[in-house]
């Protein structure tokens, strides 16, 4: 059983996150996280942005507020 690169990590939290990884994979990603500091507290920050994300309601937000994130996403999105 290989270890898992912070690469991979990224690239699998959102599964670790909704519990859709299977136990192999997720004990691997536990592994990870047990010896790098970085990918521990990057799963922090994608579990407070999930907590506070789902607060939020586009109706409650001003029109130019939602379009300033409407055009925050396009030019993430474009980038990628």
């Amino acid at each position: 059983m290989t270890g898992l690169s912070c690469r991979q990590i990224v690239e699998m939290v959102t599964d670790y996150v909704e519990e859709r990884m299977p136990l192999p994979e997720r004990m691997r990603f536990e592994q990870h996280l047990a010896y790098c500091a970085p990918c521990k507290v990057y799963l922090d920050q994608m579990r407070e942005t999930i907590r506070i994300s789902g607060s939020v309601q586009e109706e409650s937000l001003p029109p130019d507020e939602r379009e300033k994130l409407v055009a925050l996403f396009r030019g993430w999105k474009a980038r990628k």
